[in-house]
């Protein structure tokens, strides 16, 4: 058997043609575009390339895009002078930090500052709490954005048996959490989980976003499981000075000739957390707006 891999940048590119129709939708409605704002600290370069892909994303939907790039030496003052200036924004109806944030400034300070309302990317503890209790809330991109991927995979997740490799509160958490929603049986594992190996091959899915490379090994993975793989991993550089190959946590060569379907990397989960970030900007200027949607059209 050999398993079917999943096409996350597919799957990502027609959800993002579906939120730029909904955009001129919302325009003529409104008289407006909905409005993402990112905010970049410093110049890490991985975060760079990201909100550069996030402007190009967002402005090929429609939206307007702000962008705001800060010295590495910004404040903390300021930088929460900046959020409280986009929170009162109308034009603005999402708001991203890009994380990480310089050591100086306390990322939990800046992330509780963003309105609840405007936080797109689900990382504030109230939308956390509306995710724990079964509210209307913003859920984390990336986690969303797989879980998709696994109802278009397997339709019904009702009575699966789930395990989760990560407990981070970007991934591993409201990951665990959207699969209870599901009414899947989850198991939230981590590095130090004793005999994980026996704990991942009962999983019928298996989420593994720990950052380990390739720390899930093939013969670990329960035949015809579904396997999403969140991590993204670089190996160190080659003889010559060429780059180290990109691989997730899972053992993907080893995996795909036991599961039943399973996300590359790249090209599976990666492109889905940018348009996961433009659907949650769209229910955010409709909700703002006081204008029906169908959330699950898009």
């Amino acid at each position: 058997m050999t398993a079917n891999i999943i096409d996350g940048k597919a799957f990502a590119l027609g959800l993002r043609e579906r939120i730029a129709t909904q955009v001129a939708t919302f325009r003529e409605a409104t008289g407006r575009v909905p409005g993402l704002a990112v905010v970049l600290v410093g110049e890490d370069p991985a975060s760079a390339v990201y909100v550069r892909n996030k402007h190009k994303a967002t402005v090929a939907a429609g939206m307007a895009s702000f962008e705001h790039k800060l010295s590495a030496h910004t404040s903390q003052a300021d930088l929460l002078a900046l959020v409280d200036q986009l929170n009162a924004d109308p034009a603005v109806d999402g708001i991203l930090v890009q994380l990480p944030l310089p050591g100086h400034i306390d990322e939990r300070a800046v992330i509780t500052r963003i309105d609840p309302d405007k936080d797109v990317d689900g990382f504030h503890p109230v939308n956390a709490g509306r995710l724990a209790t079964g509210l209307e809330g913003f859920v984390p991109c990336t986690p969303l954005g797989c879980l998709m991927l696994l109802k278009d995979q397997l339709g019904d997740l009702a009575g699966l048996d789930a395990v989760v490799i990560g407990r981070s509160n970007i991934v591993g958490k409201p990951m665990a959490q959207l699969l209870v929603k599901e009414s899947c049986t989850v198991t939230v594992a981590h590095s130090k989980t004793r005999d994980l190996s026996s704990v991942v091959k009962r999983a019928d899915i298996v989420v593994a976003a720990v950052g380990r490379p390739e720390m899930v090994k093939g013969e670990w993975i329960k035949p015809g499981a579904c396997v999403i793989d969140v991590g993204i991993n670089r190996e160190p550089a080659q003889p010559g000075g060429s780059n180290g190959r990109l691989v997730g946590d899972v053992d993907f060569a080893g995996a795909l000739s036991v599961a039943g379907a399973i996300t590359p990397v790249p090209g599976g989960v990666g492109p889905m957390t940018i348009a996961v970030l433009l659907r949650n900007t769209m229910i955010s200027a409709h909700r703002r707006e006081d204008v029906s949607y169908d959330k699950d059209a898009w």
